[in-house]
């Protein structure tokens, strides 16, 4: 209906509700075709598009003390959302925790329990500030790196040299072998030579908690380096590709991925020998662009390996083109020297690996929340369920749960904690809620194709000019960057017509072919 025919008029609208609802009224008044009440949200079905599901805001407050201090500090500085600092927190605190410690929810003599490792991904648009809030995070990791690499330089110096010299007298050695003049000296040779290889010493290393944008050959040798345990936190899709397949033919090995995330025994083949690793231990923190999930989705095998559903995945609006450029936060002092001190206790002791980790049990009312959850979870996950469509990362959900409910209780009480807590768990499950939509939309992005992308872009570009309706030729003509052909825009709109999000309608013209209009599910509009 008109502002004319609500009994005021443009002035009147202009000061009541901006100028944007006086432009939505002369464009509604001046398109064809729009009768009244058309436009009526009850007229219109829910819109199924990714983009077009509501997720949840993830607070930092879901995080204790010290951390979730830093991560809303952190979102603040950068005007990023919070869900970012959070999920990479997480996979801050699972980087240092990881093979260290495990929780049994049901009792320490319970067969089940479940490592620290962890899962994040992030989907953010280029220009989000995503290294900002990972470089902000990691900060106090790579200090503690170079504290330990510095106090470990003489001892890596000296035997690095005890061991290029056992390797040069085990090349002489099988030189005098080959060149024995009888079996008697050759086997006394030989004898020498595996004496000399048993008395050589291990290689040491300066310990590494996380590395960057990696091959999985060397992500594999980190791993046996490292005390099979390692991070990757990073805003590179380098390793994600890998893992799809997209640099190796779509055939990676991915084991090694699979049997880290549950600590389960992988065998590594090296270019030296063969290595075993007995409870390995592989965290992600990945902050990516969302393309990037559209890229890998065409990888049956990717989702079909169950790679996909071990992830925590984060979709929250972008705050690109909505920052104030004007305005400067930087963290306080407090919060980063609580951040430190933080971070830095949890890692004092970590070079001593026990041989397993130490194990935490639920508190009973721990568990029974939990066993709720997990009650609920499985009656949504069965024929025309809730989560029916991202099943295979439901049924994961529990575990990750009790993943993140230790996470928040170490990090909350030490090193010394004895059992996880109901508040901890409490705060898992209020995020592991909040992560359903995230996840419906992400797996959303990647069951799309090309047109999906396409719908996606046009949704945004509808979205952001606020549209009742519009013209195909104003669609294209703003858009004449991703739309160089018409017809490519026609597949984008067919895709969003049968996902309630368009209606087409054409105009009739005296002596010219009828023009292409659609009017919006005003679902999808801003209020």
């Amino acid at each position: 209906m008109s502002a004319k025919k609500r009994g005021i008029d443009f002035n009147d609208l202009h000061q009541a509700k901006g100028k944007e609802a006086v432009a939505a009224a002369i464009t509604n008044a001046l398109t064809p075709g729009i009768a009244q009440g058309e436009h009526a949200e009850a007229n219109w079905p829910d819109p199924l598009i990714p983009g077009a599901i509501n997720v949840p805001e993830i607070p930092a407050s879901l995080l204790p003390g010290w951390v979730g201090d830093m991560a809303a500090a952190i979102a603040d500085s950068t005007q990023t959302p919070p869900a970012m600092a959070v999920m990479l927190a997480l996979s801050v605190l699972a980087t240092i925790l990881q093979r260290r410690f495990e929780v049994a929810p049901y009792g320490e003599d319970d067969d089940y329990t479940e490592p620290l490792a962890l899962w994040t991904l992030v989907g953010m648009p280029s220009g989000a500030r995503k290294t900002a809030v990972i470089n902000a995070l990691t900060d106090p990791l790579m200090r503690w790196e170079k504290r330990e690499r510095d106090a470990l330089r003489t001892e890596v110096a000296r035997i690095s040299t005890r061991r290029e010299v056992a390797k040069r007298r085990i090349e002489k050695l099988i030189r005098d072998a080959a060149s024995a003049k009888n079996d008697k000296d050759r086997n006394l040779i030989n004898l020498e030579i595996e004496k000399a290889k048993l008395d050589m010493p291990e290689d040491i290393h300066a310990p590494r908690l996380f590395t960057g944008d990696v091959t999985a050959e060397t992500l594999q040798a980190m791993l046996v380096k490292h005390g099979e345990r390692m991070a990757v936190l990073t805003d590179e899709a380098g390793i994600f590709m890998v893992m799809a397949g997209l640099y190796s033919g779509g055939c990676a090995n991915i084991d090694v991925f699979l049997q880290s995330h549950a600590g389960s025994p992988v065998r590594v083949d090296r270019a030296e020998r063969e290595a075993y690793l007995a409870r390995p231990a592989l965290s992600f923190g990945l902050a990516l662009q969302p393309g990037i999930l559209a890229d890998v989705a065409s990888n049956r095998r990717f989702r079909d390996s169950g790679l996909l559903a071990r992830f925590l995945y984060a979709m929250p609006e972008s705050t690109v083109g909505k920052r104030d450029v004007r305005r400067r936060v930087p963290i306080p002092e407090r919060v980063k020297a609580a951040y430190d001190a933080g971070v830095f206790g949890l890692l004092e002791r970590r070079t001593l690996l026990p041989d397993t980790p130490r194990r935490i049990a639920f508190t009973d009312p721990a568990r029974e929340i939990w066993l709720d959850f997990c009650e609920v979870i499985e009656r949504q996950q069965g024929d025309g369920g809730k989560l029916e469509s991202i099943s295979d990362w439901s049924a994961k959900l529990p575990g990750a749960v009790a993943r993140v409910a230790g996470l928040i209780e170490i990090a909350e009480i030490g090193p010394g904690v004895e059992r996880v807590s109901e508040g901890a768990v409490t705060r898992a499950l209020d995020l592991a809620q909040r992560l359903i939509p995230h996840a419906q939309e992400a797996f959303a992005i990647l069951g799309a194709d090309a047109a999906d992308a396409d719908a996606t872009a046009v949704l945004r570009w509808i979205q952001a000019g606020n549209h009742a309706s519009f013209k195909r030729s104003t669609c294209q003509k703003a858009m004449e960057g991703r739309f160089r052909s018409v017809e490519r825009l026609t597949k984008a709109a067919e895709r969003l017509i049968r996902r309630d999000v368009l209606r087409e309608f054409k105009e009739h013209n005296k002596g010219a072919p009828p023009s292409v209009w659609y009017r919006v599910n005003p679902k999808c509009l801003s209020t």
